[in-house]
């Protein structure tokens, strides 16, 4: 994951690598040399050390999630900007403190919903007026199993770093819903079920939102599928319904007889190399210079880990969940 950032902001002129942070130094000059980076990259092995650099503007933090919210908010209060991997934090009470960390020290954020800048997902936003409509219903699906080959396999199963299906990785997928929805949602509804031996917490989770207009959608999580990576949306409006590549729009598409296939990149690989990080580096450094808000900052993506903080708690007691909710209600 680090690597796919640090070829991400070296693609922009307007920013260069000015440390590497590693409890080994070993792995992080061997970083360095795997980048081509000089000796103008500094390396740490302590990360309050880091922080004090003059030279560092953004802290990108692509570090397990337990370590996510606390790295933030040191972050925040060196006055460093910050591009922070999903989960924005493991609990809800962590989201809060962080949301208010960020808050008081005025930087900008930026949590790595990386997905924003797929092909699918930004056509499907310029579709979304004329061609879909307002959206009604609406699905989204994170399928991915991980083995033991993947390198995150070690503490992503783990409840204490992972967190859960939503948090290690179905988090993509509520905050896709809420990428297209752009409503609140005020009750959450969630069963989830434990197939896996190897997996501490349940692997798949299926979630019922209501949205305050009365709409209602669908999120599936699942590590447990034999399957090859999976994300699905789908977006069912006034105007017309798009399944993952494929729009059906009869008002907008003369004569229309089947659906009409997109010719787009799709988000269907766990592979980081075939994630959009440059679009997302380019992005954060256009609001910096701008002065303006990311298109998810911490504030929005505490929104999404309400969401996932009901769902998870639904699933636990076995009721719906209202929002929003209060300072203890996910235990």
């Amino acid at each position: 994951m680090s690597g796919a950032h640090i070829r991400a902001f070296q693609q922009d002129s307007r920013a260069y690598i000015a440390g590497i942070v590693s409890r080994s130094e070993e792995k992080a000059r061997k970083k360095m040399k795997e980048y081509a980076l000089d000796e103008t990259c500094a390396v740490y092995t302590d990360y309050a050390a880091a922080l004090s650099d003059p030279r560092v503007d953004i802290a990108v933090i692509c570090t397990p999630n337990d370590l996510h919210c606390r790295q933030a908010v040191l972050a925040a209060r060196a006055g460093k900007h910050i591009l922070l991997e999903k989960p924005a934090a493991l609990t809800w009470e962590d989201s809060l403190q962080l949301y208010q960390e960020v808050s008081r020290a005025g930087v900008h954020s930026l949590v790595g919903y990386v997905l924003h800048f797929n092909p699918l997902f930004e056509t499907a936003k310029n579709l979304q007026k004329e061609f879909i409509g307002e959206i009604k219903y609406a699905e989204t699906d994170y399928f991915h199993r991980i083995e033991e080959d993947l390198p995150c396999y070690s503490w992503n199963r783990t409840e204490s770093v992972g967190g859960s299906s939503l948090l290690a990785g179905g988090c993509h997928a509520v905050d896709a819903m809420r990428w297209f929805m752009q409503e609140d949602v005020e009750s959450v509804y969630a069963q989830s079920m434990k197939i896996r031996e190897d997996f501490e917490f349940p692997g798949t989770t299926v979630v019922i939102l209501r949205f305050k207009s009365g709409k209602i959608a669908k999120i599936g999580s699942s590590y447990d599928f034999i399957s090859p990576y999976v994300f699905n949306i789908r977006l069912c409006g006034t105007k017309g319904t798009m399944w993952n590549d494929k729009l059906w729009s009869p008002q907008m598409i003369s004569g229309q007889l089947d659906y009409l296939s997109l010719p787009v990149t799709l988000p269907n690989s766990a592979d980081v190399s075939h994630h959009p990080f440059p679009k997302q580096a380019r992005h954060l450094l256009d609001c910096l210079e701008k002065d303006i808000e990311t298109n998810c900052p911490v504030a929005d993506a505490l929104k999404t880990q309400e969401i996932i903080a009901a769902a998870d708690l639904s699933a636990k007691i076995n009721q719906p969940v209202a929002l929003p909710l209060g300072r203890a209600e996910s235990k």
